[in-house]
C-alpha cells in the first residue's frame, strides 16, 4: 500500500510539472494542460513504464511540432505557433491507451509486469496495445514533422504521383524512416525503463527485446495508415491566392485528392 501511495504522489507531481510546462511553452492550451494532467497522472500512477510512453511521445512529438517552424509556415495553411493543441488533440492521441491502462491496472494492481503471455496473455495483448498506440502515434507525427522538412517531393501514396508539400496523404522516404524510428523509440523506451521497474526471468527478459522491431514495425504502419486514409478522405487542393494546400475546397481552389467537401 505505502508503495502504491508513493507512486501516485510521483505521479501527480511528475503530471503536474508537465502539464505546467507545456502550458508555458504553448504545446497545449488551458484545456489541453487540464486533460494532459489527468492522462499523464493515470499513466505513471498506473505504472512508470506507462508513463514513459506518454512523455517520450509527447516530448519528442512537441520538440519536432517546433522543429523549422519558419519552413512549416510556408508550407502549412492551417499552421499554428507552438503546434498548440486542445484537450480532444490530447485525447484524441492518448484516449485509446488510457482506457487500456486503466484495465491493465485493474489486472495487475498497478505493479509493473513483464510481457509473459504464459502468465496472462491478457495482460500482455493489454500492455502491447498501449506500445502499440504510442508507437503507431509516434510514428506517424514524426513522418509528417520530419517528412515537411524533407528536400525530396513527396509521392501521394495512393497513385504515387508527385503531390506539393503539405497535401494529406503524400509521403517522402525520409519521413517514412522517421515513423520507423518513432516507433523503435517507443519499444525501446519500454524495454529500458523495464530494467529498473521489473524483474523477470532471464528468458522471459530477452523475450522483451522483441518489442523493439515490433514497436519500428507499428510506428511505420501507423504512418502508412494516416496517409492512406489521408489521401482517400481529407481533401487537399492547391489555392493559387494563397499559394498553399488547403483542406477545403473554393472557387480559387484545384483538388488534389481525397473527398470533396461542401464549400
Amino acid at each position: 500500500m505505502e508503495k502504491l501511495v508513493v507512486q501516485f504522489s510521483v505521479a501527480l507531481l511528475i503530471a503536474s510539472v508537465i502539464a505546467a510546462r507545456a502550458f508555458i511553452r504553448k504545446s497545449l492550451d488551458l484545456s489541453g494542460a487540464f486533460m494532459g494532467f489527468l492522462v499523464m497522472a493515470l499513466h505513471f500512477g498506473v505504472g512508470y513504464r506507462f508513463g514513459a510512453l506518454l512523455l517520450v511521445f509527447f516530448l519528442t512529438s512537441s520538440k519536432l511540432t517546433k522543429v523549422g517552424e519558419d519552413k512549416k509556415r510556408i508550407i502549412d495553411a492551417d499552421f499554428k505557433e507552438g503546434g498548440q493543441r486542445n484537450w480532444i488533440q490530447v485525447l484524441a492521441n492518448s484516449g485509446i491507451a488510457s482506457v487500456l491502462v486503466l484495465i491493465a491496472g485493474n489486472l495487475t494492481g498497478c505493479l509493473d509486469k513483464c510481457l509473459d503471455s504464459k502468465e496472462s496473455a491478457l495482460v500482455t495483448c493489454l500492455i502491447g496495445g498501449i506500445i502499440g498506440h504510442y508507437a503507431c502515434c509516434n510514428g506517424d507525427t514524426w513522418s509528417s514533422e520530419i517528412g515537411m522538412l524533407s528536400s525530396a517531393q513527396p509521392r501521394l501514396i495512393t497513385t504515387f504521383k508527385p503531390v506539393r508539400k503539405g497535401t494529406n496523404g503524400g509521403v517522402t522516404t525520409t519521413g517514412l524512416l522517421a515513423a520507423a524510428a518513432a516507433g523503435g523509440v517507443i519499444g525501446l523506451t519500454f524495454v529500458l525503463f523495464g530494467f529498473f521497474t521489473t524483474k523477470c526471468n532471464s528468458d522471459v527478459a530477452l523475450k522483451q527485446l522483441l518489442v523493439v522491431p515490433l514497436a519500428l514495425l507499428a510506428g511505420l504502419f501507423g504512418s502508412l495508415i494516416d496517409s492512406l486514409l489521408g489521401a482517400t478522405l481529407q481533401f487537399s487542393g492547391f489555392c493559387t491566392v494563397r499559394n498553399k494546400v488547403v483542406g477545403k475546397p473554393g472557387p480559387t481552389v484545384k483538388k488534389i485528392s481525397g473527398l470533396a467537401k461542401m464549400p
